[in-house]
């Protein structure tokens, strides 16, 4: 049985994570506005594939190994804060592109943008730290078993991050019109994404928490 705060503070986590930019939302946003709705849902999908992957692993026990293992914890955290320090460059640097910027992507197959979704969210540095070290910290002992308490705090986020991410692939097209239309719009856009995704890196390397195991 789950705590009622145990549930609402995974579902206030994922929802603060799938608000901020990150690499699934710039690159479901990227493939919707240059491919179309259908390819972003079916991108989403693949994502959707990886937050499964991810809940499998933590219901396994995967995160009592970065606990017994802190230092193989602390450079996969490092090096998905260098990813996203990556990606904010990529944002607010000389000639770069607002991913709601009509971009000329080759329109792939729906394998491909499964496959690709998939990969995005499974290099995700955000969800990784979500199951490694957030998820485990509302998991309690003394309320049964460790493994279907993560299957469902995962399935929380999910349902929340799948929510989220579908309106943003709905609404992408109609905001892309919109700040291309208006070009200091589109580049304030750049630079808000580049800050915020800086500012996650440097609290995502900066960050204390540890895994404890599920």
């Amino acid at each position: 049985m789950l705590q009622t705060t145990a549930v609402l503070g995974v579902a206030a986590a994922a929802l603060g994570m799938v608000l901020t930019p990150g690499p699934n939302m710039m690159y479901l946003v990227s493939r919707t506005v240059a491919q179309g709705r259908r390819a972003g849902m079916i991108s989403l999908l693949g994502v959707a594939a990886g937050f499964a992957v991810y809940l499998t692993a933590a219901a396994a026990g995967i995160t009592a190994l970065f606990a017994v293992v802190p230092g193989l914890y602390m450079a996969v955290k490092l090096a998905g804060a260098g990813y996203l320090l990556w990606l904010a460059w990529q944002a607010v640097r000389p000639g770069g592109v607002s991913v709601f910027a009509p971009a000329d992507l080759p329109h792939d197959r729906a394998r491909r943008l499964f496959t690709m979704g998939l990969a995005t969210n499974l290099l995700n540095p955000k969800i990784a730290i979500m199951y490694m070290a957030l998820i485990p910290q509302f998991v309690d002992p003394d309320r049964g078993a460790l493994w279907l308490q993560s299957l469902s705090l995962g399935a929380v986020q999910i349902t929340i991050a799948l929510t989220v991410n579908a309106m943003i692939v709905l609404g992408a097209a109609g905001l892309a019109g919109f700040l291309t239309a208006r070009p200091l719009w589109l580049r304030t856009q750049r630079y808000v994404m580049g800050t915020a995704l800086g500012a996650i890196a440097v609290l995502l390397a900066t960050d204390k928490a540890r895994p404890t195991p599920a």
